[in-house]
């Protein structure tokens, strides 16, 4: 985010984030078109998302509803779990975007953010695309300072030493 707080809003900004410009064009263009498959008959709010992994292939989502309202998936989750069972590890994400039908773009929830946390770096690049296509660029740690992630855990050992004493 910059320093007025705005974030950044053209495709250029995201080369800071080690993003190429075809990179981000195709990120853009699979997250819109996933979004054009998603399945929100209760809602009627359209998301879709992409990732790109670092071998350069790009995973693509949408989110799934359901009538029991709590069992729906996000587009994220859907997209993330879909490159975890396709072979994708912790930070072998590179970048995140997803688009909505709104204006300004939607950011992903806080579940969507904490289960990111769990398989992306904090500096990873969150796209988020407004209706018309307009971006705006955050990290994942903008979009949850001071999370919780694995790191945070105690160890087997650690236990163990904490339930004998």
């Amino acid at each position: 985010m910059s320093a007025s707080g705005k974030g950044h809003a053209r495709h250029d900004t995201a080369l800071i984030h080690s993003l190429t410009s075809s990179e981000v064009q195709s990120l853009s263009e699979a997250c819109i078109e996933a979004k054009r498959k998603a399945y929100c008959p209760y809602s009627h709010f359209r998301v879709g998302c992409s990732v790109l992994l670092n071998n350069g292939s790009i995973v693509q989502g949408a989110n799934v509803e359901n009538a029991a309202y709590p069992v729906g998936t996000c587009a994220e989750r859907v997209t993330i779990a879909t490159a975890v069972v396709s072979g994708a590890k912790k930070g072998d994400i590179r970048a995140v975007a997803v688009a909505t039908d709104i204006s300004p773009p939607a950011s992903p929830c806080g579940m969507c953010r904490q289960f990111m946390r769990e398989f992306c770096e904090l500096s990873m690049p969150v796209l988020m695309y407004d209706k018309d296509g307009k971006l705006v660029v955050l990290t994942l740690e903008q979009l949850l300072p001071m999370s919780f992630g694995p790191e945070k855990l105690l160890t087997t050992e650690e236990l163990q030493i904490g339930l004998s004493q």
